[in-house]
């Protein structure tokens, strides 16, 4: 058994947390940029608590579409000029992602590109970001405890990441209240996307003890909860559930990896500008039901056929479940969620093929639990394509 773990210097769970973000800032730094969603007032609460504690006013970096080399390139050159030594990231993954790339390019020489995969030249980023506190108000990316930030770059019509172990956020605070208000069509993406985060780590082929503790735990609670926080918002208990459920995907993935679903969302979310979360929903079922279809053909004998079967049980809370059940339990909540299908965002079926393609070479196939072909990642997005 060999493994690494690797996680925000600090953890913050609970209601009610976010003074201990304003103690953490100002343990910091003194000079912060604050990158927050296009609705910057969303900051206010963490501002006026910042505000209090003596701290001057902020630089603002307001993040409205998922963070993209131009966004990356003017919050870090807006850090430099505002003499910033903190940043805080409070917002939804698109923004906690900008926070830590803004951060990490605001000390490192050279621009976004040199240190980005695939389509940049992967250099390893050298000198330690400014530091990061991430306050997460959604329930989905768990981008407070990963080492990427994912970017999109309009040019190559795809989404990479920004990766490396000095990404980690400093401290990382999840205050469940601050998901209260969110509509229901974006808790039930980022709800879905949350799922996708444990589904995929717990039956990947580096998962590990620590991170199939995490996934076991966190299953259940997403179970009996995602549709709760979707039709009741301001459920404490399910509101709860669903940031915890957030927080160990994230910390799932970081550690363990992701697989299909993820590796096909990087270039739709580059070809479609749809939401991260959006597509991740849409995919889950029909990538599940392609991987098990793979397992049975070439690797019946496989450890993750196991696990899938064990997710089933989780989630359905049946004993009895099969591995195929779970496809079905999804596909479910899919339809009781109203999660819209791939074509409604605008992906067709002459775009299929090269999706698939472009989907091999993600970083995030590296881990499913098997190697599928392009045939099988078509299959799968003709599914999801119209259901």
């Amino acid at each position: 058994m060999r493994f690494e773990f690797a996680t925000a210097g600090r953890i913050v769970f609970g209601p009610g947390t976010l003074p201990e973000a304003a103690e953490a800032v100002v343990a910091c730094g003194r000079r912060l940029l604050c990158v927050t969603g296009s609705n910057t007032a969303r900051a206010e609460p963490l501002l006026d608590l910042l505000r209090k504690r003596g701290l001057r006013s902020p630089a603002i970096l307001a993040v409205t579409h998922e963070p993209d080399l131009e966004l990356v390139r003017r919050g870090a050159a807006l850090a430099r000029e505002e003499g910033c030594d903190v940043v805080v990231g409070i917002g939804g993954g698109a923004v906690i992602d900008a926070a830590k790339a803004v951060a990490a390019l605001a000390t490192n020489a050279g621009e976004v590109l040199d240190y980005l995969e695939v389509i940049g030249q992967g250099r390893p980023l050298t000198t330690p970001p400014l530091p990061v506190v991430a306050v997460p108000t959604t329930a989905g990316t768990g981008s407070e405890v990963t080492r990427n930030a994912v970017i999109t770059s309009p040019v190559h019509r795809v989404k990479v990441s920004l990766r490396s172990p000095l990404l980690l956020p400093r401290v990382a605070v999840i205050d469940p209240e601050l998901t209260y208000d969110l509509p229901p069509q974006l808790t039930a993406t980022t709800g879905l996307d949350a799922l996708a985060q444990l589904l995929e780590p717990f039956v990947s082929t580096r998962a590990n003890p620590v991170t199939d503790g995490l996934c076991r735990e966190a299953l259940p609670r997403l179970a009996r909860s995602l549709r709760r926080a979707a039709s009741h918002g301001r459920d404490v208990a399910a509101r709860e559930d669903m940031a915890f459920a957030s927080l160990c995907g994230g910390l799932a993935l970081a550690n363990a990896g992701l697989g299909a679903v993820h590796g096909l969302a990087a270039p739709l979310g580059g070809l479609l500008g749809a939401p991260h979360g959006a597509l991740c929903a849409a995919l889950l079922s029909a990538t599940v039901a392609v991987n098990l279809r793979a397992l049975r053909m070439r690797e019946p004998g496989s450890e993750a056929l196991g696990r899938y079967q064990e997710a089933a049980r989780r989630l359905t809370g049946r004993a009895t479940a099969q591995a195929e059940d779970l496809v079905g339990w999804i596909e479910r909540l899919v339809i009781d969620l109203a999660i819209p299908p791939l074509s409604s965002w605008g992906l067709t079926t002459a775009q299929v093929e090269d999706v698939a393609e472009k989907a091999l070479a993600a970083s995030s196939m590296k881990a499913n639990p098997v190697a599928l072909t392009r045939e099988e990642l078509m299959a799968a997005l003709e599914s999801a394509l119209n259901r």
